[in-house]
């Protein structure tokens, strides 16, 4: 992973149920298992992260 991959504290791998392994990679929308190498693609929340207009 690139140098801006952020570690997923407290979420555990649901192939090999290792804890505190996971990172993020934004960029390429990607979380990967340090432990086991499983990977899974991310697709964001339309909108997420901004208040409703009202």
């Amino acid at each position: 992973m690139t140098g801006l991959a952020h570690f997923l504290d407290g979420l555990r791998c649901s192939t090999c149920k290792t804890l505190n392994m996971l990172w993020l990679d934004p960029a390429r929308a990607l979380v990967e298992c340090r432990e086991c190498g499983q990977s899974a693609l991310v697709f964001p929340e339309i909108g997420e992260g901004q208040e409703e207009a009202r």
